[in-house]
């Protein structure tokens, strides 16, 4: 099984502020028309999504319709989650490490995964279970946040496979991690 991340941090390194905000991201990308630097090609290419609690919950917060559609997520919390009426067919909580979530999921069927959240993309690759990163740089410093990388366990070299910039100052980039 395959397992990729695909997020967007600001250019010293936040995903989210320390209180998990994430309003310095530009606003409009998911309009008709409008770049949507390989989002939609990304998505169409996976299965599953993995997210953290806390990411579960900021994504929530935006109301409206929900970002993801049908594709099933699994949300990854040490205590039960509470799933909306309305996403109880497509999401569901998991508890356990890693390794044991990429097994379940395997046992289902699942070909990819989208592993989103800080801490869930810290302990995948911790456990060795991402194959590919696809990193946007947002031209922003915001000073303090929420680390896309932490502590690792040893040395994870990436093999990289190309970058793109964007007329917006956007510049991103694809790693492949090295066997």
């Amino acid at each position: 099984m395959k397992a990729s991340v695909y997020i967007a941090t600001s250019l010293d390194g936040f995903i989210a502020r320390p209180d998990g905000a994430i309003d310095w991201l530009p606003v409009g990308e998911s309009e008709p028309g409008v770049e949507d630097y390989g989002y939609r090609e990304f998505m169409d290419s996976v299965d599953y999504l993995v997210m953290g609690r806390g990411t579960f919950e900021v994504v929530l917060s935006f109301g409206g319709e929900w970002p993801y559609g049908e594709k099933r997520l699994v949300v990854l919390s040490s205590r039960p989650v509470e799933i909306p009426d309305r996403l109880a067919g497509t999401v569901e909580w998991l508890s356990g490490s890693p390794q044991a979530v990429v097994d379940r999921l395997a046992e289902r069927g699942a070909q990819h995964l989208y592993v989103d959240g800080g801490k869930t993309i810290q302990g995948f690759l911790a456990a060795g279970l991402i194959q590919h990163l696809t990193i946007t740089r947002i031209p922003i410093l915001i000073g303090e946040g929420l680390p896309l990388f932490g502590p690792v366990p040893h040395d994870i070299k990436l093999n990289h496979i190309e970058t793109r910039s964007f007329a917006n100052g956007l510049v991103q980039s694809r790693y492949e991690v090295a066997g």
